[in-house]
């Protein structure tokens, strides 16, 4: 299912007004990714998932989603590549918690767009407060 998440990590990249690492509030990054049936595979395999609904056709065609649906996690992990690799690029960014809820099936193919947008700074505890869709 495609993820909505608030996390709050460390260390950043660009804008104005209070900053951590270039970052202020407002600053914004997309992250774009189609959700292969290979990476749905190696994501059985790597965490030992093997939900019916997500590798099962025969299964969830008898479910409200009427074919298999990629992992939650699959999505949220978007968000982490997302930070790692737009949101400040060149610094390390380190998450310290998150909230996080899945709002709509993901189906292989689907193209994921994740959007980070600053919603906080907190220069000195050298953190950011981060809201994503």
């Amino acid at each position: 299912t495609a993820p909505h998440a608030t996390k709050e990590q460390t260390m950043a990249d660009e804008p104005t007004g209070e900053q951590v690492r270039g970052m202020a509030v407002g600053h914004t990054v997309t992250f774009q990714r189609q959700v292969e049936p290979e990476t749905i595979r190696q994501f059985v395999e790597v965490s030992g998932d093997t939900n019916p609904l997500h590798v099962d056709e025969a299964y969830a065609a008898r479910t409200r989603f009427k074919r298999p649906i990629a992992h939650g996690m699959i999505g949220a992990s978007f968000i982490s590549a997302a930070m790692a690799t737009k949101l400040s690029p060149g610094h390390v960014i380190v998450y310290l918690g998150q909230n996080l809820e899945f709002v709509a099936p993901v189906y292989e193919y689907d193209l994921l767009t994740v959007t980070c947008t600053v919603t906080a700074v907190e220069p000195r505890r050298n953190r950011v407060k981060v809201d994503t869709t």
